[in-house]
Protein backbone atom coordinates (compact mmCIF):
# COMPACT_ATOMS: atom_id res chain seq x y z
CA UNK A 1 0.00 0.00 0.00
CA UNK A 2 1.42 3.24 -0.78
CA UNK A 3 1.68 6.10 2.03
CA UNK A 4 -1.17 7.74 -0.16
CA UNK A 5 -3.70 5.18 0.40
CA UNK A 6 -2.85 4.43 4.15
CA UNK A 7 -3.34 8.46 4.56
CA UNK A 8 -6.80 7.64 3.16
CA UNK A 9 -7.85 4.39 4.34
CA UNK A 10 -5.97 5.75 7.99
CA UNK A 11 -8.48 9.00 7.59
CA UNK A 12 -11.63 7.57 6.95
CA UNK A 13 -11.52 4.47 9.94
CA UNK A 14 -10.78 7.36 12.15
CA UNK A 15 -13.49 10.01 11.41
CA UNK A 16 -15.60 6.92 10.55
CA UNK A 17 -15.60 5.77 14.58
CA UNK A 18 -16.18 9.33 15.37
CA UNK A 19 -19.09 9.24 13.32
CA UNK A 20 -19.85 5.93 15.18
CA UNK A 21 -18.71 7.10 18.87
CA UNK A 22 -20.93 10.72 18.07
CA UNK A 23 -18.30 12.86 18.16
CA UNK A 24 -19.66 16.18 17.43
CA UNK A 25 -19.67 16.50 13.29
CA UNK A 26 -17.34 20.18 13.88
CA UNK A 27 -15.07 17.75 15.21
CA UNK A 28 -15.02 14.74 12.59
CA UNK A 29 -11.98 16.01 10.45
CA UNK A 30 -9.70 16.81 13.43
CA UNK A 31 -10.55 13.58 14.07
CA UNK A 32 -9.67 11.91 11.09
CA UNK A 33 -6.19 13.94 10.94
CA UNK A 34 -5.73 12.95 14.75
CA UNK A 35 -6.07 9.18 13.32
CA UNK A 36 -4.14 9.78 10.03
CA UNK A 37 -1.32 10.99 11.69
CA UNK A 38 -0.91 8.91 14.36
CA UNK A 39 -1.56 5.58 11.72
CA UNK A 40 1.21 7.49 9.54
CA UNK A 41 3.89 7.89 12.05
CA UNK A 42 3.74 4.06 12.93
CA UNK A 43 3.31 3.25 9.28
CA UNK A 44 6.56 5.34 9.14
CA UNK A 45 8.24 3.63 11.79
CA UNK A 46 7.58 0.33 10.61
CA UNK A 47 8.53 0.63 7.41
CA UNK A 48 12.18 1.83 8.82
CA UNK A 49 12.54 -1.82 10.63
CA UNK A 50 10.92 -0.20 14.60
CA UNK A 51 9.32 -3.15 16.03
CA UNK A 52 6.09 -2.81 15.85
CA UNK A 53 5.53 -2.34 19.52
CA UNK A 54 7.78 0.43 20.24
CA UNK A 55 6.43 1.97 17.05
CA UNK A 56 2.33 1.84 18.61
CA UNK A 57 3.63 3.27 21.83
CA UNK A 58 4.93 6.48 19.97
CA UNK A 59 1.87 6.34 17.33
CA UNK A 60 -0.39 6.10 20.40
CA UNK A 61 1.67 9.42 22.58
CA UNK A 62 1.45 11.38 19.20
CA UNK A 63 -2.16 10.70 18.90
CA UNK A 64 -2.10 11.90 22.33
CA UNK A 65 -0.78 14.65 22.19
CA UNK A 66 -2.43 15.54 19.37
CA UNK A 67 -6.13 15.25 21.15
CA UNK A 68 -4.97 17.62 23.93
CA UNK A 69 -4.07 19.99 21.05
CA UNK A 70 -6.98 19.80 19.32
CA UNK A 71 -9.27 19.54 22.45
CA UNK A 72 -7.59 22.77 23.72
CA UNK A 73 -8.19 24.80 20.10
CA UNK A 74 -11.90 23.54 19.55
CA UNK A 75 -12.94 23.65 23.06
CA UNK A 76 -13.86 19.51 22.88
CA UNK A 77 -13.03 16.68 25.11
CA UNK A 78 -9.98 15.12 24.54
CA UNK A 79 -11.95 11.88 24.69
CA UNK A 80 -13.55 12.94 21.52
CA UNK A 81 -10.02 13.30 19.61
CA UNK A 82 -8.19 10.43 21.59
CA UNK A 83 -11.14 7.66 21.37
CA UNK A 84 -11.15 8.38 17.34
CA UNK A 85 -7.94 9.04 16.72
CA UNK A 86 -6.48 5.66 18.24
CA UNK A 87 -8.59 3.58 16.12
CA UNK A 88 -6.00 3.09 13.07
CA UNK A 89 -4.01 1.61 15.64
CA UNK A 90 -6.03 -0.84 17.51
CA UNK A 91 -4.94 -4.71 16.21
CA UNK A 92 -8.17 -5.72 15.39
CA UNK A 93 -7.04 -7.84 12.44
CA UNK A 94 -4.09 -9.81 14.54
CA UNK A 95 -6.96 -10.05 17.59
CA UNK A 96 -9.32 -12.06 14.65
CA UNK A 97 -6.17 -13.85 13.37
CA UNK A 98 -5.05 -15.03 17.08
CA UNK A 99 -9.29 -16.39 17.72
CA UNK A 100 -9.43 -17.67 14.30
CA UNK A 101 -6.24 -20.13 15.16
CA UNK A 102 -7.89 -20.92 18.32
CA UNK A 103 -11.10 -22.18 17.00
CA UNK A 104 -8.91 -24.10 14.00
CA UNK A 105 -7.17 -25.18 16.93
CA UNK A 106 -3.75 -24.10 16.50
CA UNK A 107 -2.97 -23.30 19.79
CA UNK A 108 1.27 -22.23 18.72
CA UNK A 109 -0.07 -19.56 15.89
CA UNK A 110 -2.98 -18.15 18.33
CA UNK A 111 -0.85 -17.96 21.44
CA UNK A 112 1.88 -16.05 19.24
CA UNK A 113 -0.67 -13.68 17.60
CA UNK A 114 -2.25 -13.41 21.42
CA UNK A 115 0.98 -12.74 22.76
CA UNK A 116 1.44 -9.84 20.12
CA UNK A 117 -1.98 -8.25 20.28
CA UNK A 118 -1.83 -8.22 24.26
CA UNK A 119 1.68 -6.39 23.35
CA UNK A 120 0.36 -3.68 21.15
CA UNK A 121 -2.61 -3.59 23.41
CA UNK A 122 -0.05 -2.20 26.22
CA UNK A 123 1.32 -0.36 23.48
CA UNK A 124 -1.76 1.82 23.09
CA UNK A 125 -2.39 2.29 26.87
CA UNK A 126 1.42 3.03 27.91
CA UNK A 127 1.33 6.01 25.19
CA UNK A 128 -1.81 7.39 25.88
CA UNK A 129 -0.78 7.16 29.64
CA UNK A 130 2.64 8.40 29.28
CA UNK A 131 1.66 11.35 27.18
CA UNK A 132 -1.16 12.11 29.63
CA UNK A 133 1.56 11.99 32.71
CA UNK A 134 3.66 13.96 30.56
CA UNK A 135 1.10 16.65 30.03
CA UNK A 136 0.51 16.99 33.39
CA UNK A 137 3.93 17.35 34.71
CA UNK A 138 4.56 20.61 32.09
CA UNK A 139 1.63 21.96 33.47
CA UNK A 140 2.60 21.83 36.90
CA UNK A 141 6.23 23.39 35.69
CA UNK A 142 4.32 25.95 33.59
CA UNK A 143 1.90 26.48 37.02
CA UNK A 144 4.95 26.79 39.23
CA UNK A 145 6.99 29.42 37.04
CA UNK A 146 4.37 31.79 36.62
CA UNK A 147 3.54 31.92 40.04
CA UNK A 148 7.71 32.00 40.98
CA UNK A 149 7.53 35.39 38.04
CA UNK A 150 4.22 36.73 40.19
CA UNK A 151 6.84 36.68 43.35
CA UNK A 152 9.39 38.36 42.25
Amino acid sequence: MTIVEQLITSFIAAAGFGIIFNAPKNALIQCGLVGMIGWILYFVLVQHDMDSVPATVFAAMLVAVLSHICARIYKTPIIIFSVSGIIPLVPGGMAYEAMRNFVENDYALALQFSAKVMLLAGGIAIGLMFSEVANQVIRKIGKKISQLRKIS
